[in-house]
């Protein structure tokens, strides 16, 4: 049984930092990326960031861009997301997800849709005051 572990989360001011985590326990699996969404009161999930397992490499919503950064460690199965000069346009609940899939050739974008994970955590809580 794979159980994702997402925490971190809190009440911060705009122009705070943040840092959320999310571990990987249970069942050893093979992944081929982790990532990072987030969802307001009625509005749809949207992606954040995501990072591959092998070499790490990172991708991010344009509007987290320069604000945001998502690493890995793969010896304690976890993914962070160091988010920094937070806005309150931030504020939703983060959470993370695993896919073991691998990316088709055609798709550029496969790992930002939430369709293509596999496993996903409960949710973290992130508010952003103004």
């Amino acid at each position: 049984q794979v159980q994702l572990q997402a925490c971190g989360g809190g009440l911060v001011q705009a122009g705070d930092s943040l840092t959320l985590s999310c571990a990987a326990a249970g069942r050893t699996f093979h992944k081929n990326a982790m990532g990072w969404f987030r969802q307001a009161p009625g509005k749809e999930r949207e992606f954040v960031a995501t990072i591959t397992w092998t070499f790490g490499n990172p991708f991010y919503t344009d509007s987290v861009k320069g604000r945001f950064t998502i690493s890995r460690d793969s010896a304690k199965n976890t993914v962070y997301l160091q988010m920094n000069n937070l806005e309150p346009e931030d504020t939703a609940v983060y959470s993370c997800a695993a896919t073991r899939r691998g990316r088709p050739l055609n798709d550029n974008y496969y790992y930002t849709k939430g369709s293509s994970y596999d496993y996903w955590g409960q949710g973290t809580l992130v508010t952003v005051s103004s």
